[in-house]
């Protein structure tokens, strides 16, 4: 069941693969020194809906997925402006999303989450 009401599965957000988001703290560290904060993130954006879709069918799943309408709604959209990132210490995020969520399940179906 995804915790998410019927009328907002199309909330959507920013995703970003862990390799990425270690690379771009590296960046930082090394790069950056103010005081202000910066986004990370991939640029990539999808809805709450496709998301659910897509590792659904990543991993198999043959269910039938129930958006539960009796949780409050959230942020309707959170949309990142990443690029100062890459204007003060040179990040872009480099994994797609689709691999990265891809990444994600083989790591965890290895064992690795336990």
């Amino acid at each position: 069941m995804v915790w998410l009401p019927a009328a907002s599965y199309v909330f959507s957000a920013f995703q970003l693969y862990v390799d990425d988001a270690a690379e771009a703290i590296l960046l930082a560290a090394e790069k950056y020194n103010e005081g202000d904060p910066v986004n990370l993130g991939s640029g990539q954006e999808i809805s709450i809906r496709d998301l659910a879709y897509m590792i659904s069918d990543l991993t198999g799943f043959q269910g039938k997925i129930v958006w539960d309408s009796t949780k409050p709604d959230g942020q309707p959209r959170r949309r990142l402006d990443i690029g100062r990132a890459y204007e003060l210490f040179g990040f872009r995020a480099s994994t797609p999303l689709k691999t990265g969520i891809r990444q994600t399940i083989d790591w965890y179906s290895a064992g690795a989450a336990v």
